[in-house]
């Protein structure tokens, strides 16, 4: 067997291991990595749905249990139509906990049963209706004002946090 053609070597500079700024990138890098000694730490708590929805019982309000990765929890309890609406950078999630949703689309309409999600994608233009009282949790990003592209007398713009 014959060794494999290979390329001429090209030698590149670099610097060397012990460079002052690699030392310092290094260092600012580690410094942003690790927790700051002072800091709390991060609560880590459960979050019990039953109890955060008996808190509360307007509807069409939403209210944040939760942040992750710049994305909210948020629960919320719907009755009647909502408006028509669509958000332009954000998709969202609906996940039925109690009753039963109504999706409607432009072109069909997806009903959603506890236990189901419907995830809009961004864009998408819809409306939930619910006939009787319906229980959902909501995974959106945080920036997502619940009317998106309409203002109106629904619109939330300052979310309360349970």
């Amino acid at each position: 067997m014959s060794a494999p053609n290979r390329s001429p070597t090209l030698t590149v500079a670099r610097p060397p291991r012990w460079d002052s700024r690699r030392r310092a990138e290094a260092a600012d890098a580690a410094e942003l990595e690790s927790p700051n000694p002072e800091a709390a730490p991060p609560s880590v708590d459960k979050v019990n749905l039953a109890e955060k929805l008996a808190l509360f019982s307007e509807h069409w309000s939403p209210r944040v249990v939760g942040d992750l990765n710049g994305q909210q929890v948020k629960l919320v309890k719907l009755q009647g139509p909502f408006v028509w609406h669509h958000h332009d950078a954000e998709d969202e999630l609906f996940l039925v906990l109690h009753g039963h949703l109504r999706m409607e689309l432009k072109d069909r309409t997806v009903d959603v049963k506890p236990g189901e999600f419907i995830i809009i994608p961004r864009g998408v233009e819809h409306r939930p209706v619910a006939e009787e009282e319906v229980h959902v949790l909501l995974f959106e990003p945080a920036s997502t004002l619940n009317t998106g592209n309409v203002r109106g007398e629904r619109t939330v713009e300052n979310l309360q946090r349970l």
